[in-house]
């Protein structure tokens, strides 16, 4: 009989089954972004991985290839059409509004699996997990400063190499819809040059042509006219300011040509590049949505937001970033003994800083040991017969070779784990 497999695009988050070691960095970023987040006062919130199919029809918007070719979408058991969530900010406004919380103000964030048909590739899949912020219910201004400041704390904080962030303003609705109509109209006579894709754009939402991946169309592109001309003052001077104030912490480009995939996007959006991903170099990526709850039954809410894709970032993590101590407990003894595991539960007790891994299988003290070397284990605290019998514990200092392990009291094991 065939092994049942998994589906082309899925992936299994598993240490000891991963070669790469992505995995470890899987849950490595999963944990740090936790931090940050919870640095900057935001609240969780947890949404359905099932949704009405009609929510993303009205918030990512017909246009894009996400509703047209990538969405999970098929009819339930009463005939209505459901879909496996392709991104989070739809789904957090869904909350909001149903649970009438739409005038009031939320700094929230959320985290969780998506599911996208698209071509898998090297951190892209079709299963793939995202963490996202939403700043909800405050006008532009005070959350888009907000907004980069996290963003820098992420790239800092995972000592990202060769990241940039690229800032740029949609301008007022009105702003927006004179450049379109500029747009088509300088890019009408190029009609016959454009490939399928940039043609659908150019009929459905013609801002998105500006995030082609044609090379003709790009060529194209160079002589259109930019953004920067139909925009307010005010809008550049933001744009500008916003710049100043975090290149020292970041490096920060102004791009006109920036534009966002989904088409909820109005005013201010940002994206995290790095150049160590190659040509679809963007890893994070956001902006203001201010008429997307209204656009979804609610009421008028500003709201900016962000997402990065856990996987595809995992992809930069060059190093270890995280800061927690390990402690490997070894117990080698023919029988199983209860004293050693109330002595283990007391050690976790004391310092819930300290990752303490007891080690249940059957074994030498040998291979314990390259067991705990493997797992990048601080210390090894060994429980054999002769210790259960005189109250005792041998302390092993796996990181540093020329400091000899010691044999110490219980209490004085109690003392040394408390105060590591």
């Amino acid at each position: 009989m065939d092994n049942i497999k998994s589906l082309t695009g899925m992936q299994d988050h598993f240490n000891d089954g991963d070669k790469d070691n992505l995995s470890s960095k899987f849950f490595q970023v999963e944990q740090k972004i936790k931090e940050i987040f919870i640095n900057y006062k935001l609240e969780e919130i947890r949404t359905p991985a099932l949704e009405d199919a009609n929510l993303f029809n009205r918030s990512v918007g017909n246009s894009s290839d996400i509703v047209n070719k990538e969405i999970y979408a098929f009819n339930d058991r009463n005939n209505k059409t459901i879909a496996l969530r392709p991104e989070g900010t739809a789904s957090v406004i869904r909350s909001i509004i149903e649970k009438k919380l739409d005038q009031t103000t939320h700094k929230l964030w959320y985290m969780g699996p998506m599911w996208r048909y698209e071509r898998p590739q090297k951190g892209r899949y079709r299963q793939f997990n995202q963490a996202g912020v939403e700043i909800l219910g405050i006008k532009e201004g005070y959350p888009e400063f907000e907004m980069i400041s996290l963003v820098c704390s992420i790239i800092n904080g995972f000592n990202l190499k060769n990241c940039s962030i690229k800032i740029n303003h949609l301008g007022t609705k009105e702003n927006k819809q004179t450049f379109c109509d500029a747009l088509i109209q300088y890019l009408l006579p190029f009609k016959d040059s454009l490939d399928d894709k940039d043609v659908e754009r150019l009929n459905k939402n013609p801002l998105r042509i500006l995030d082609t991946k044609s090379e003709k169309t790009q060529a194209l592109l160079k002589n259109a006219p930019s953004i920067k001309d139909y925009i307010d003052q005010t809008s550049i001077e933001f744009l500008k300011s916003i710049k100043d104030q975090f290149s020292d912490l970041c490096d920060i480009e102004i791009d006109y040509s920036l534009v966002r995939g989904l088409d909820y996007y109005s005013g201010f959006v940002f994206e995290a590049i790095s150049s160590e991903l190659g040509a679809q170099d963007s890893f994070l990526g956001g902006g203001r949505y201010d008429h997307l709850c209204k656009k979804l039954g609610g009421k008028d809410l500003p709201s900016i937001g962000m997402a990065l894709g856990i996987e595809r970032f995992a992809e930069l993590i060059n190093t270890d970033t995280s800061s927690t101590k390990t402690a490997s407990f070894l117990i080698v003894t023919s029988n199983l003994e209860p004293k050693a595991y109330k002595i283990a539960h007391q050690l976790r007790a004391l310092n819930k800083e300290i990752i303490l891994d007891v080690h249940l299988s059957d074994g030498s003290l040998k291979s314990k040991l390259r067991r705990s070397n493997k797992d990048n284990a601080d210390y090894a605290i060994i429980i054999g017969e002769d210790e259960l019998k005189n109250n005792t514990a041998v302390i092993k200092y796996l990181k540093d070779e020329l400091r000899e392990q010691q044999t110490v009291t219980l209490d004085e094991l109690y003392s040394f784990y408390k105060s590591i």
